[in-house]
């Protein structure tokens, strides 16, 4: 019973330095996403990102993503692209440079944690836009779109998931 409770113990302290070592040597201890992967990687980990990530190499900016960053993204599921109008898609995968606009406008520069985001009124986009961020009762909304997920951590930023694709006014 003794020896049993000092591995555990062992075990425990182990874990803990480990964990420690993690994020000293720069990866993040994250409950949600993939450490050590990037923004690109770890949302096609998820398993429903296939539409954002045919749209996000039809506009050339995988490698974008795949960068240093830090990146937050506003990322639409499958589903939340099935939402759009019949048509809409084919559209714009085939006019890389609207499908290019409309993705940034998805993406802020730095890294917001959901903790952060309910404190803000708007977010700029990398698109050059502002999204605007609304808190209440429902939770959490961009432009209108629910955020369902929160805080997926990635080694070059964050991920949030939301409900609908969301587009620029201009």
């Amino acid at each position: 019973m003794k020896r049993s409770f000092l591995l555990s113990v062992a075990a425990v302290m182990f874990i803990g330095l480990a964990g420690l070592s993690l994020r000293a040597a720069g990866t993040k201890d994250t409950a949600h996403g993939t450490p050590g992967k990037d923004i690109v990687d770890t949302a096609l980990a998820a398993g429903q990102f296939n539409t954002l990530a045919k749209a996000l190499k039809a506009a050339g900016l995988v490698d974008t993503l795949k960068s240093a960053g830090p990146f937050t993204v506003f990322a639409p599921t499958d589903e939340a692209f099935a939402k759009l109008p019949a048509g809409t898609l084919d559209a714009l995968l085939s006019d890389p440079a609207k499908l290019k606009q409309i993705l940034l406008y998805h993406v802020v520069a730095g890294e917001v944690l959901a903790k952060d985001v309910v404190n803000l009124k708007s977010a700029k986009t990398v698109e050059g836009a502002s999204l605007t961020i609304q808190v209440g009762k429902d939770g959490v909304k961009v432009d209108g779109a629910k955020v369902t997920t929160t805080d997926i951590l990635a080694s070059n930023g964050v991920i949030h998931i939301i409900d609908s694709v969301v587009i620029p006014a201009s």
